[in-house]
């Protein structure tokens, strides 16, 4: 797996799902599995499929998530600038054809967020922001053609 890098706000927030779906989620699906288990024939026992099946899911989501907090990098976040832009940058954009602004922070991917207004750093408007400077005009390709963005503000 890639390495991926994250804020420690995010980081953090990895390890306590991790916690709560190990502490919490782990041991409601172990009682399930127990109680379907007493009910008798397994063979035949629907619950006791649903209940392993959940188990299973659950315990894939654990093993993703610890391999993701295994090969994180903490991103420094006292040495981000606004020069031009980079991530964990706030950038405010304007769309020149229909003169639409928005408002985006820049963001690792497991830390994309569409509702909180953070993209993450692979997409493609994200990609195209790299590294332009206030002011700038970018033209960004987008699975709907291409896009022309002024940066009108970088932020952290």
């Amino acid at each position: 797996m890639a390495v991926t890098y994250m804020t420690e706000d995010g980081y953090n927030k990895l390890i306590a799902e991790v916690t709560y779906m190990e502490t919490v989620k782990r041991p409601e699906i172990s009682a399930q599995i127990a109680e379907a288990r007493d009910k008798g024939d397994l063979s035949e026992n629907a619950e006791y499929d649903a209940a392993k099946e959940a188990q299973g899911l659950l315990e894939a989501k654990i093993a993703q998530l610890k391999s993701l907090i295994a090969n994180a990098r903490l991103i420094d976040e006292s040495r981000v600038t606004t020069d031009e832009i980079q991530i964990l940058n706030k950038v405010k954009i304007k769309n020149v054809k229909n003169n639409a602004v928005m408002t985006y922070t820049l963001v690792s991917d497991s830390e994309a967020n569409l509702k909180e207004g953070k993209i993450a750093i692979s997409t493609p408007i994200a990609q195209g922001l790299l590294g332009k400077k206030k002011g700038e005009i970018v033209e960004i390709s987008v699975p709907s053609g291409v896009m022309s963005f002024e940066i009108m503000d970088i932020s952290i």
